[in-house]
């Protein structure tokens, strides 16, 4: 503690000698920096945010209210001056599921090489684009030999016309702008490096008390180092020296502001691009005009709200619930402006997150911390190396801030002392050493209570320990970590809105006094938002006919259900497989539990038989019953898991695991199971079992059948009798689906992992083999592609003895700031791929699927009922969408609970010229042929089953060497995953 009293000094004697010398410009500003969240009672001035009071007493702080009461009781204390200067604190950013060809269930295919003259169907002619140079303000742009390579692909019509009309209403405000306004950009650098929160309210100061020099205007800041001003300063080059106050018993601290000019612009270039002017058809949407007025916009909720990432958070939008684990669900709303055909629009959405309860640091480990709880009773034991792991891992880089004393400052968390508190000793000012209980003891009049827990150390280079009981969680910080399964139920109840009370919220925001509508800023930049959402006609689409098994008595149906489902009681899957050889292995369980085997068993078989699936009435062994502690032993389940193996000489179709809860060790049982010894497997829980109802069996007994080589149902007209123009009978298609995984945000090492699929039947397409490939942690673009599309080309030859005609890829995960470098590099890796093969260039599609968006759909009351979901087949191409390039939303599914979300298909290449039409119909009767179930899916199957082949693929990391603690050395080169058993990789193991 020695550290915090010569930081005490240091810090008076440069707040002293700051104040002396204001005008000084040769004198360097000290490089110590500061956070601060403020409140209305605050010292002599007012924090932009108005939230409730802090329960702890302090000036300062909004915390929500779930505190232990901490009350300011220590204030006739001498006070400290602030400890070693803070890193810059700043919000978490949030940011951000037909004829059949006969692939049937073969294991061991030879391998074709490559280069060699297979038969490959001429490809149709590709459009040459041409890409033209406008002039922009005179300057010729230029676009670099990439963005000439790759233009995003235009929409080919106005938009579809198949489908019954249906008057909609989306969560779009159109924003109106004044195109000869002109915005003013400035550079503003700030010395010390300040916070977010503590820039702020010097931007506020600064405006305060320099007016005149700003020329009375009102800019908006975006909280790093951008000032917009609808009114040009009077000088291209500020200097300005603001001084904030840091504690009420130190001088104000000083900063200097240098704001400098950096351009000027106007609306006619992104007015001009929204009105499709002609000379404008190539160049980019003037994204800096688009980036300034979401600033203006994104003013006002900051102002009032916490901000993290896009998104708004308050508890006056119907407070914060908690949900355990040390964890509340704050209520928010989500903006964004996007450039649309109707003009620029504000998109505006309900929201709900997590954040972390702002309470002590021992009550809140006591919450997320199992073994913490009891540690009133055993205050005299300490944490072993295990539970001190746990504790540092809960509370890094976590920010706090202190009740023994008053002050502004807010510190995070490195990590935890070795010693524990009633060991630890610091130099004194006199050379001597003290003890840190003794230091608290005469400076305070405090007695540390958890002598044998470890301090927290908040310095990065130096010794600087507060005790755990004298912090508090800091307010507003986005909770990162993996949440329980109870958790996330809660936050998705909070989040689970019928389209009218989603509608009514959303509208209220718009109206509301902390909406992107309530400040004075868009007046400043003679911006007028509309507070109604946007009207737009959409259309549905028609079901497709279904053909299912010959076996049953309906052969094929068209699903007129208004939630397009269809069941199969009096029919057989399409194509069903025979399962012989098979095995049940439990896990745990009571033993009334494991006596429902030999019923459970004789059910799935007879559900099975009434779907037209085989499967043998006995297993080829008995039933092996196991306890739960071997899924935690991978030696020893793997050893099990031969033993089964074995026992079937070889030859084991299927093994079925029932499990008495869910366990971390079904990774391990997935990844021995696939890649070790080659078994398919299924897995379900002893609580299913009980029920034993004909809907879980149902589904079992589908997810069997794909697993093994079948599939539940095809189109009865098949893809070339819908979509003639493009597709024929007797020229191949094949539909990829491409994803990527990452491991969780507090996660900085693990690899993430690449999974791309492709369909081996035609005209069916309703199968599909997978590649899957670890990459570099946190790696969007897949690195392996063009290698992983090779392989899958190799086995789309084999099984039609000749190459797809035309490819269809279809890219999950993909940002919009991401369209350009993915297309690039990914088309770039399929185009490579298919040079491989002797003359083969077939056209390519390759379309981003978005389901990470904000856009909803609201049926108006003379269509549907105001709080029923849109119907499944519901698709809008116009009014909200880009307006040029080929997007469109097509909400498939039905929604049963809260609103539906449309899935965002935007085509980024398109060398098979869709028209609008053509390309809807083919991702809507996709949608209709998803093995798992019986009805369509929300999004086109090839991105489903990609995204299911990459969570596969993250379940055979090895996780044997990994903490789970935050590491922030260089990131460590992905290993390999393990390679896949022969006799499964052609199968679609991973549904």
């Amino acid at each position: 503690m020695e550290e915090e009293k010569q930081q005490e000094q240091k810090s008076n004697n440069n707040n002293n000698n700051n104040n002396n010398n204001n005008n000084k410009t040769s004198r360097k500003c000290s490089p110590r920096t500061s956070s601060y969240r403020g409140s209305e009672t605050a010292f002599t001035y007012h924090h932009h945010h108005q939230l409730i009071q802090n329960p702890y007493g302090f000036g300062y702080g909004y915390g929500l209210g779930f505190g232990f009461g901490y009350t300011n009781q220590y204030q006739t204390f001498p006070a400290l001056l602030p400890l070693p200067p803070t890193i810059p604190l700043h919000l978490s950013v949030a940011p951000c599921f037909p004829q059949n060809h006969g692939f049937g269930s073969r294991t061991h295919f030879k391998k074709p090489t490559r280069n060699h003259n297979y038969p490959v169907p001429p490809a149709p002619e590709v459009e040459k684009r041409v890409v033209c140079h406008p002039k922009e303000n005179g300057r010729k742009i230029v676009s670099d030999a990439k963005q000439k390579q790759f233009q995003v692909a235009r929409r080919p019509d106005s938009g579809g016309i198949e489908g019954k009309p249906i008057t909609l209403l989306a969560n779009h405000f159109l924003v109106e702008f004044d195109q000869s306004q002109k915005i003013f950009h400035y550079d503003i650098e700030i010395h010390p490096n300040p916070s977010k929160e503590f820039a702020r309210m010097i931007k506020q100061k600064l405006v305060e008390q320099n007016s005149p020099r700003l020329s009375n205007a009102v800019p908006v800041f975006d909280g790093r180092r951008t000032i917009y001003s609808p009114i040009e300063f009077q000088e291209k080059n500020l200097d300005l020296y603001i001084s904030l106050p840091i504690s009420p018993l130190t001088p104000s601290k000083v900063f200097r502001v240098n704001i400098k000019l950096v351009s000027k612009f106007d609306g006619k270039a992104p007015s001009n691009y929204l009105n499709n002017g002609v000379e404008y058809d190539s160049t980019p949407l003037p994204q800096e005009y688009i980036h300034a007025l979401d600033v203006v916009l994104r003013e006002g909720p900051t102002e009032k709200c916490i901000p993290s990432g896009r998104s708004f958070y308050s508890i006056s939008m119907g407070g914060a619930k908690e949900i355990g684990g040390g964890a509340i669900a704050l209520r928010g709303f989500f903006q964004s402006l996007r450039p649309t055909q109707q003009g620029l629009a504000l998109n505006v959405d309900f929201s709900v997150t997590a954040f972390h309860e702002s309470i002590g640091v021992i009550p809140y480990l006591q919450k997320r911390l199992d073994f913490m709880r009891d540690l009133s009773c055993k205050r005299a034991l300490s944490l072993t190396s295990e539970e001190k792991d746990e504790v540092e891992k809960a509370l890094k880089n976590m920010r706090v801030f202190v009740c023994h004393r008053e002050t502004m400052q807010r510190y995070r968390v490195y990590g935890l002392t070795e010693k524990v508190t009633e060991d630890l000793w610091f130099p004194d000012r006199d050379g001597t050493s003290m003890r840190l209980t003794s230091y608290f003891k005469e400076q305070y009049g405090y007695d540390i209570q958890y002598m044998n827990l470890p301090c927290l150390q908040i310095s990065r280079r130096k010794p600087c320990y507060l005790p755990m009981e004298l912090c508090v969680i800091c307010e507003g910080q986005k909770f990162l970590g993996k949440l329980s399964d109870d958790q996330t139920a809660k936050i998705l109840k909070m989040g689970c809105q019928r389209p009218k009370e989603r509608r009514a919220i959303i509208d209220k925001v718009m109206k509301g006094s902390f909406g992107p509508a309530s400040g004075d800023q868009g007046k400043e930049f003679k911006l007028r938002i509309s507070k109604e959402m946007t009207k737009l006609t959409g259309r549905i689409l028609q079901p497709p006919k279904l053909k299912l098994g010959n076996g049953g008595n309906v052969r094929n149906l068209t699903p007129f259900r208004s939630d397009r489902q269809w069941n199969l009681l009096d029919s057989h899957v399409f194509e069903s497989t025979r399962i012989e050889r098979w095995a049940i292995m439990s896990f745990g369980g009571t033993h009334e539990q494991k006596s429902t085997i030999g019923k459970f068993t004789n059910h799935l078989s007879e559900r099975c038989q009434h779907l037209g699936i085989y499967l043998h009435k006995n297993t080829i062994v008995e039933p092996i019953y196991e306890p739960m502690h071997v899924l935690g032993n991978p030696k020893l389940l793997e050893s099990k898991l031969k033993k089964i193996y074995n026992s079937s000489s070889g030859n084991l179709q299927l093994l079925v695991c029932v499990m008495e809860r869910k366990h971390k060790g079904y990774a391990d049982l997935k990844r021995i199971a696939e890649t070790r010894i080659g078994i398919v497997s299924q897995c379900c829980l002893y609580s299913n079992l009980e029920k034993m109802s004909s809907q879980f069996l149902a589904n079992l007994a589908l997810k069997i059948n794909a697993k093994i080589g079948g599939c539940t149902v095809a189109l009865y007209n098949t893809l070339p009798s819908q979509i003639p123009r493009l597709f024929r009978q007797e020229d191949p298609v094949i539909f990829m689906g491409a994803d990527v995984t990452h491991p969780h945000p507090l996660d900085d090492s693990t690899p993430s992992v690449a999974a791309v699929v492709g369909s081996v039947n035609w005209p069916a397409s309703n199968k599909y083999v997978s590649r899957m490939r670890s990459q570099t942690h946190r790696q969007e673009i897949i690195e392996d592609l063009c290698n992983m599309v090779t392989e899958i080309l190799e086995d789309f030859l084999h099984e039609l003895s000749k190459l797809p005609t035309r490819i269809v890829f279809f890219r999950d995960g993909v940002s919009e700031t991401q369209f350009h470098k993915v297309m690039h590099e990914e088309l770039k890796a399929i185009k490579e791929a298919c040079s491989r093969f002797s003359d083969y260039t077939p056209p390519i599609t390759f379309a981003v699927v978005q389901k990470r968006h904000h856009t909803r759909l609201f049926p108006t009351e003379n269509q549907l009922p105001s709080d029923e979901n849109v119907s499944p087949g519901t698709v809008v191409d116009s009014v909200i969408v880009h307006p040029r390039e080929f997007d469109f939303y097509l909400c498939s599914h039905w929604g049963v609970k809260g609103t539906s979300r449309p899935i965002h298909y935007h085509v980024l290449w398109d060398e098979n010229k869709f028209t609008s039409d053509e390309v809807q119909k083919l991702v809507y009767n996709l949608c209709y042929t998803f093995v798992r179930c019986t009805k369509p899916v929300s999004i086109v199957p090839p991105v489903y089953y990609a995204h299911l082949a990459a969570y596969r693929g993250s379940l055979y990391l090895d996780r044997s060497d990994s903490s789970g603690a935050i590491s922030r050395g260089s990131i460590p080169k992905a290993m390999p995953l393990p390679k896949l058993s022969e006799n499964i990789r052609k199968l679609m193991f991973y549904c």
